[in-house]
C-alpha cells in the first residue's frame, strides 16, 4: 500500500483530473465538484489514507492533458486508443451511449445515414465520440467546438454528437429536434492513471474498481 501510494501521491495528496464538461459523471462547481467521479476519487484517496484534491476541467482533453502533464495522478476518462498509449485504463465502472441529435424533419433516421456525402457532424472537441468518429467517418464532416449540440445548431449542421442523457435532456427543450436513438457508440468510462506508474499501482486501482462495481458503491454514487 505504502508504494501505491507513495507512486498516485508523491506529495501526499492524491490529485484527480474531473470533467466537468461530462454531467452524467460530475456536476457541480471547480470548488464544490460532486458526481460518480468525485466519488470514486474519495474512497481511493480514504483507502490510501491521503487527502484529495480535484483539478476540475470542461472537456475530457483538458483532464487528458492534465493527466499526461503530471498536473494530477488520477484521470476518469473514457477508454480510447488514442489515449492508450499513454494511460493505463482499469476496466469501465460505467457504459453510455452516444447519440446523435438531428433537426425534426431531417432525413437522417438511422446511424448509418448520417455518415453521407455532404452531412456535418457537430462534436465536442477532444470527446470520446470525437476521436471514435474521426476513426470511423468516412463519407461525413466532422465539425469540432466547445460542445457538439451547440456546434450543430449555431452552424446549421446537419446532426450534433453527444451522450444519451444530456441529448435526451436537449431535445426535450427543443421541440424543432429528434434524436436517432440507436446510439452510434458505447462509451467506456473507467479510471486511469499514466502508464509509467508501477504495475502494482495500475493493479491496484484495477481492483479497486471492481471492488466498487461489485459492491453497489458505483451504482449508488450514479444513483445520487
Amino acid at each position: 500500500m505504502t508504494n501505491v501510494r507513495d507512486d498516485l501521491a508523491p506529495t501526499g495528496v492524491l490529485r484527480a483530473s474531473i470533467n466537468l464538461g461530462n454531467p452524467v459523471l460530475a456536476q457541480g462547481t471547480p470548488d464544490e465538484p460532486r458526481g460518480v467521479t468525485v466519488d470514486i476519487a474519495r474512497e481511493i484517496a480514504r483507502r490510501l489514507d491521503v487527502p484529495v484534491e480535484f483539478v476540475c476541467f470542461d472537456a475530457a482533453r483538458k483532464s487528458f492533458e492534465a493527466m499526461v502533464t503530471g498536473q494530477a495522478g488520477l484521470c476518469f476518462l473514457a477508454v480510447d486508443p488514442a489515449r492508450a498509449d499513454q494511460v493505463a485504463f482499469t476496466e469501465p465502472y460505467v457504459v453510455i451511449e452516444g447519440v446523435y441529435v438531428v433537426g425534426k424533419d431531417s432525413a437522417l433516421t438511422t446511424v448509418a445515414d448520417v455518415d453521407g456525402p455532404g452531412i456535418r457532424i457537430g462534436v465536442k472537441e477532444g470527446s470520446a465520440y470525437d476521436l471514435h468518429l474521426s476513426r470511423t467517418v468516412q463519407q461525413a464532416t466532422i465539425v469540432r467546438g466547445a460542445e457538439g449540440v451547440d456546434v450543430f445548431v449555431d452552424q446549421g449542421l446537419e446532426a450534433g454528437a453527444g451522450i444519451r442523457e444530456p441529448v435526451t435532456q436537449f431535445v426535450a427543450e427543443h421541440p424543432d429536434l429528434r434524436m436517432i436513438d440507436d446510439p452510434f457508440m458505447e462509451i467506456r468510462q473507467a479510471v486511469g492513471t499514466l502508464k509509467t506508474r508501477h504495475p502494482d499501482t495500475v493493479a491496484y486501482l484495477y481492483g479497486v474498481v471492481e471492488e466498487l462495481k461489485e459492491s453497489g458503491f458505483i451504482a449508488q454514487a450514479l444513483a445520487r
